[in-house]
């Protein structure tokens, strides 16, 4: 666990535990971790004098008064204490960010609509000026809702860090791998992984494949949970074990720069002499983290019938009302597909929730042509959507034997509240005009006589 301070890179803790290296394993656990020996106090939180000269300091992710389970903090031992990393704001623009509410005029979000990935651009662009929003709901300021975005990045954040104080952030890679350097530690983010930002936390983003493209759901509202299992029981689904938070990492190092922060929707600069991430232990359970969606472990029916799709929820981020989600993360992994006399695809439906999704890699089986990786698509609340032509034909005549779902992984922000087109999603992105006559298609079966058609 002893390394020399080197003011250039990252120095970075060695995990005591779990099976990967620099990392954590657990869901909402009370970590503890230390870059330097001694460094982390034990038996309290706030000593008079801390090892190494450091400061003690607390990040809440929760009022103070929050129930126990829920209440949420993590105790930072830090080089500078964190108002040193910030001073005088200066607004600025990023005009691709959006915030709810942002209904436009003159933009009708009452549609099924679908897009092309977003090209990559040769603009330098960084994980933060390179956000594209597509859709907004809610209201930032009430904090309920979200945002869902697409990510275009050519550029390291260079002296450049960034914390949204509205949300917290669950970033989606879909191509080029991610180093996300945070407050807390290093998370290395590839595409079928996930990371979660608390809100507040500080990070920098690099790209060690130059590139990448991804998605990003801006969660206004309570924060990211895992779903009760009820009859599943203790196991299945996302694991706990499974999602890993980093080892505490720090650098000391001065410099020119800035802090970028998002606060109520709006973007603030402020200039800073010397790296943030300067925590070098801490202790608690406000924390980011990755998961591997390769490691979701799928149920489903086994005689007959296509359950609902909240059997393949992640995530989520519940409101106020039991049962009714502010976000679903919900993906669609490769699966097995043995019901008997069912049609096996996701049958036809309207709901009281609003589903926007992407295609992160292969073919989904409800739209086998025209949703590629890199895709999104909306059908908002009680709008009718489901399996295009080709997909309802082969399902409803194909040999009934068990079949392997492979090459496949698409996911849904799902969200009780409308989510409204920006203008970007409208004009800009690749919007596939045609999509709507995917279902032109369908024809009616019915003669009045009885018997399958």
């Amino acid at each position: 666990m002893n390394r020399q301070v080197d003011l250039e890179t990252l120095t970075r803790a060695k995990a005591h535990s779990g099976t990967t290296e620099g990392y954590m394993p657990g869901f909402g656990n009370d970590f503890e971790t230390e870059a330097l020996p001694g460094a982390l106090p034990q038996g309290r939180n706030s000593p008079q004098k801390c090892e190494y000269g450091l400061y003690a300091e607390q990040l809440s992710g929760t009022p103070f008064t929050a129930p126990r389970g829920q209440n949420e903090r993590t105790w930072c031992y830090r080089i500078r204490p964190s108002v040193k990393h910030v001073g005088r704001f200066s607004r600025i623009e990023m005009p691709y960010w959006k915030s709810a509410p942002c209904v436009e005029d003159h933009i009708q979000s009452l549609g099924q609509y679908r897009w092309n990935p977003v090209p990559m651009t040769d603009a330098p662009l960084t994980f933060v000026s390179g956000m594209r929003t597509m859709t907004t709901a809610g209201d930032v300021n009430t904090q309920v809702g979200m945002a869902a975005h697409i990510y275009l990045a050519t550029a390291d954040m260079e002296d450049e860090w960034f914390y949204s104080a509205d949300s917290e952030l669950m970033i989606v890679p879909q191509e080029g791998r991610l180093r996300i350097e945070t407050e807390l530690g290093l998370i290395e983010l590839e595409p079928l992984e996930i990371a979660i930002m608390p809100r507040g936390m500080l990070f920098a983003v690099k790209l060690p494949d130059g590139h990448a493209r991804g998605f990003v759901c801006e969660n206004y509202g309570m924060k990211f949970d895992m779903p009760g299992r009820g009859p599943i029981g203790a196991n299945c689904l996302a694991n706990p074990r499974d999602f890993k938070t980093p080892v505490a990492a720090f650098e000391d190092r001065a410099c020119e720069g800035r802090v970028i922060i998002k606060w109520c929707g709006q973007f603030h600069e402020t200039p800073i002499d010397h790296s943030p991430l300067d925590i070098v232990a801490w202790h608690g359970n406000y924390a980011p983290c990755k998961y591997d969606l390769r490691t979701f472990s799928p149920v489903g029916a086994i005689l007959f019938d296509h359950p609902d799709p909240s059997i393949f929820t992640v995530l989520t981020a519940p409101s106020g009302v039991e049962g009714t989600a502010n976000i679903d993360f919900v993906i669609f992994p490769e699966r097995w597909l043995p019901a008997e006399n069912t049609f096996r695809p996701p049958w036809y439906h309207k709901n009281i929730m609003s589903e926007l999704m992407g295609n992160i890699h292969g073919i989904y089986d409800a739209k086998p042509e025209g949703f590629v990786p890199g895709g999104m698509s909306l059908h908002n609340m009680m709008l009718p959507h489901g399996p295009d032509v080709e997909a309802f034909e082969k399902a409803s005549n194909e040999e009934q034997k068990p079949v392997k779902l492979t090459n496949t992984m698409s996911f849904m922000f799902e969200t009780r509240f409308p989510q409204h087109l920006t203008r970007f999603a409208a004009h800009e992105a690749p919007m596939q005009d045609d999509y709507i006559d995917c279902w032109a298609g369908l024809e009616k079966k019915f003669d009045g006589t009885p018997g399958v058609k």
